[in-house]
């Protein structure tokens, strides 16, 4: 049978031993003050093979990511030079050649 806790609207607590079937309490049997029942969180563990692979680093892991941080700055390099050549054409078609003057 589980033990369960609940608290009092003063904020202390107490366990009671109660059977999973019976209904919970709503005042304390002692007092009879109201009462509610303290919820804790369960405790979770990942285990297993692969479970949360990408969480946990491994040489060839680490290997993947360097290269895919060198590849993406690449491509993002590439990318920055393209657009300042961009620039240079566009600044290039704007200025306009000056006028002959008629001597």
């Amino acid at each position: 049978m589980p033990i369960y806790e609940y608290r009092r609207p003063d904020g202390s607590t107490f366990e009671i031993l109660q059977s999973i079937h019976d209904d919970t309490l709503t005042k304390d049997p002692e007092s009879g003050v109201p009462v509610e029942r303290v919820f804790h969180p369960v405790a979770v563990h990942f285990k297993g093979k692969g479970f949360h692979n990408t969480d946990y680093g491994t040489k060839r892991r680490n290997r993947e990511l360097e290269k895919s941080a060198k590849d993406g700055a690449d491509k993002h390099d590439a990318k920055m030079a393209d657009k300042q050549a961009e620039k240079k054409k566009d600044k290039k078609a704007d200025v306009k050649p000056a006028a002959k003057s008629a001597d």
